[in-house]
């Protein structure tokens, strides 16, 4: 597969909420950045941290428009979206919807970075009102 495919596959898994398929894509020292500059290493971890995401943001969905590709860096422009779940319910006002931009770094077949770029002031309001009391 070609770093472009294997992005794709990865957005794939992301969209269905599969994250032992997300690991199978995933190298051993699979790094996620997030547009904070927050990293996380390691494929188990990762494993972990993005069921854990799917549990808190169950409709999770990222809609790639664009797809740059050059040797094993491929860019993926688009949105992303999603409700964060309160005590079991999805709500309306929960829901965040941002544009979006991720770099994918590919080496040996496995997404060895996976870079997310993203104003993330919505996704925190969001978060903020479904903890509000």
């Amino acid at each position: 597969m070609t770093p472009r495919e294997i992005a794709a596959a990865f957005v794939e898994a992301v969209n269905s909420h599969a994250p032992d398929r997300l690991a199978a894509l995933m190298s051993e020292d699979h790094v996620f950045v997030d547009s904070d500059g927050t990293r996380l290493q390691g494929r188990v971890r990762l494993q972990q941290v993005w069921r854990e995401y799917f549990a808190m943001v169950p409709d999770y969905h990222i809609l790639v428009e664009e797809i740059l590709a050059q040797g094993p860096t491929v860019v993926l422009l688009g949105e992303a979206e999603g409700t964060f779940v309160r005590e079991g319910r999805l709500e309306a006002k929960n829901h965040w919807h941002v544009p979006a931009a991720w770099r994918v770094v590919v080496k040996d077949d496995k997404v060895e970075v996976w870079q997310l770029y993203v104003n993330p002031e919505p996704m925190g309001r969001a978060f903020n009102r479904a903890r509000e009391d």
